[in-house]
C-alpha cells in the first residue's frame, strides 16, 4: 500500500459509456483531487470479442468531453493476462483452487441426485484432478466464518461463507476470470480506494477472498455507489431510460452541466448550493458525505442545469454550439431557406429560452419554414376563442402592406391595431404568423422574413377561419 490515495476506473467495453459508469468515473476523479492523488483509467478487455477500438473509443472519448483526465493508463487487461494465469497457477500450487471438468448440466444432476439446492457444491474439490482441455479451474472458498467488507459507504457489510460456492477463476477456454484481474491488477497498481456501483457489491467478497490468498497485504477501502433510478425508482436501464452518455452529447447538453448532475446523485454540497463550478466541487467533496440510498437520475434536473449553463455561455460560443442542429440537414425547414445572419440576430432570445441546444430550431422553424405548421390548442385559444380576431387580422394585414418593414414600425402596427379595436392584436398575430402562442418576441424575427411571406401566413389564417 501507498500513502498517496490511488483509485482506478475499470470499465468493460460495452459500445457505450453509461451515466451510471460516468458517475463512477467522475467519484474516483473527484476523490483523487480531493485528496492529491492519482486516478488510473483501466480497461477490463479479457473477453477478446471486446478487444475493438471502437469500444475504447466508446470510453475514451466521453470521459475526454467531460474533462475527466487521468494520470496513468489506460491499462488493457487484455495485455496482462500473463499475470493473472500466473496467480492462478499459484494459488492451484498452493492448494487454494482446483481443477473442475463438471459441465453445467452434470452439476444440476449431482444436486437433483443428492438432493441438493440448485448450485455447485464443491463436487471436485478433493479428487486431485488434473489441468486439461475441458477443465476450469475453481477457487476453493472457505467453509466457515465470513468475509467483512468494510465500505467507506455502506459502512460494515458481511458475506457468510458457507453461502459463496467454489467460484471459477480460469475457463476452460484458458482465459481467466475478471475476479482475479482485478484483485491482480489493484495490487500491482497500488490501488487504495475501489470507488464503484453497488451493483457491483456481490463480486467484492470474492475478489477479497482472491486476495488474501495471493498474500497481497491490506486490501483497499471499498466504496460502493449508491444505485442510478429513473422516475418510477428501478434501476436504469438502456432498454427503457436514456443511459447512455454519448446520446446526452449528440443532443446538445453541454459537459460541465453533465458533470454538476451526475455529481448530484448521491452526493451533494453542504451549503445545498448544487450549480457551481468543478472547482468547488473537488474542493468540497468526500467520500464519506456520499448517500446509501439510490439517486434519481433526473432529466428535468439535468435539463434545469444545463439551461442555466448555456445561458452563461458567450454569444460567440453558444452560436458555435448550436450551428450543429440548425444547420443540419433534418431542420423542419429547405436548407435554402436557412440564413445563418437572421439565426445570429435572433440568437440572444433562443439562448435565453433553450434547455439544451438541440431544442434551438423549434424556437425558429417558422422563421425559416416555407408554410407555418398550427399547434391546435394555440389556434383555439389564441385565434378561435379570441375577440375580434378577423377585424386584427385585416387591420394588421392592411398596416403591413405599407409599413416600414423595420421592427419598432411592425409592433407599432400591431399595437396600433390593438388600441384602435379595443382587444390583443399581438397573440392573434403571433399564432398566425409562427402557428402558436409562445416563443421568441415577434418584432425582429418578422423583419428579418420576406414581407410577402408573413402577409401570405396572415392570409392563410384569415381563410383557415
Amino acid at each position: 500500500m501507498t500513502d498517496q490515495i490511488r483509485v482506478r476506473f475499470a470499465p468493460a467495453p460495452t459500445g457505450y459509456l453509461h451515466v451510471g459508469s460516468a458517475r463512477s468515473a467522475l467519484f474516483n476523479w473527484l476523490y483523487a483531487r480531493h485528496t492529491g492523488g492519482i486516478f488510473v483509467l483501466r480497461i477490463e478487455d479479457t473477453n477478446a470479442e471486446l478487444k475493438q477500438q471502437e469500444f475504447i473509443d466508446a470510453i475514451v472519448e466521453p470521459l475526454q468531453w467531460l474533462g475527466l483526465d487521468w494520470d496513468e493508463g489506460p491499462y488493457f487487461q487484455s495485455e496482462r493476462t500473463h499475470l493473472y494465469l500466473e496467480a492462478i497457477d499459484q494459488l492451484v500450487a498452493d492448494g487454494k483452487a482446483y481443477f473442475c471438468t463438471l459441465t453445467r448440466e452434470q452439476i444440476d444432476a449431482l444436486c437433483e441426485e443428492r438432493g441438493l439446492p440448485n448450485g455447485y457444491h464443491g463436487f471436485s474439490r478433493d479428487l486431485g484432478l488434473p489441468d486439461s482441455d475441458d477443465a476450469v479451474v475453481r477457487f476453493r472458498t472457505p467453509d466457515t466464518g465470513a468475509t467483512v467488507i468494510d465500505d467507506a459507504i455502506r459502512g460494515r457489510v458481511e458475506f457468510e461463507n458457507e453461502h459463496l460456492e467454489d467460484f471459477v477463476i480460469r475457463r476452460s477456454d484458458k482465459s481467466p476470470v475478471f475476479l482475479v484481474a482485478n484483485a491482480v491488477d489493484d495490487a500491482d497498481m497500488g490501488i487504495t480506494h475501489v470507488v464503484r456501483g453497488e451493483d457491483l457489491l456481490n463480486t467484492t467478497p470474492k475478489v477479497q477472498l482472491l486476495w488474501q490468498a495471493l498474500g497481497y497485504g491490506q486490501a483497499p477501502q471499498y466504496a460502493h455507489l449508491p444505485l442510478l433510478v429513473n422516475e418510477q425508482r428501478k434501476k436504469l436501464s438502456k432498454r427503457r431510460d436514456d443511459v447512455s452518455l454519448g446520446d446526452f452529447r449528440a443532443k446538445g447538453y453541454l459537459p460541465e452541466a453533465m458533470l454538476n448532475h451526475l455529481a448530484l446523485l448521491g452526493w451533494g454540497p453542504d451549503d445545498e448550493v448544487e450549480i457551481r463550478p468543478i472547482a468547488e466541487i473537488i474542493e468540497q467533496f468526500d467520500l464519506a458525505d456520499v448517500n446509501k440510498g439510490s439517486a434519481f437520475f433526473d432529466t428535468k434536473k439535468l435539463d434545469h442545469i444545463n439551461g442555466e449553463y448555456v445561458r452563461k455561455q458567450s454569444p460567440e460560443q453558444f452560436l458555435a454550439d448550436v450551428a450543429p442542429f440548425v444547420e443540419s440537414p433534418d431542420t423542419p425547414w429547405p436548407a435554402e431557406n436557412y440564413s445563418a445572419e437572421t439565426f445570429a440576430l435572433l440568437a440572444p432570445e433562443v439562448q435565453s429560452r433553450v434547455a439544451v441546444h438541440s431544442e434551438a430550431p423549434n424556437f425558429v422553424d417558422w422563421v425559416f419554414a416555407d408554410e407555418v405548421t398550427y399547434d391546435e390548442k394555440s389556434w383555439n385559444k389564441g385565434i378561435v376563442k379570441a375577440k375580434l380576431v378577423p377585424e386584427i387580422l385585416a387591420e394588421v394585414l392592411a398596416k403591413f402592406e405599407t409599413c416600414t418593414w423595420e421592427p419598432d414600425a411592425i409592433k407599432e402596427a400591431v399595437f396600433a391595431v390593438g388600441e384602435e379595436l379595443g382587444a390583443k392584436s399581438q397573440v392573434p398575430v403571433r399564432v398566425a404568423v409562427t402557428g402558436r402562442n409562445f416563443g421568441i418576441p415577434l418584432w425582429d424575427a418578422l423583419a428579418a422574413m420576406d414581407r410577402e411571406k408573413v402577409l401570405a401566413r396572415l392570409r392563410a389564417a384569415q381563410g383557415r377561419l
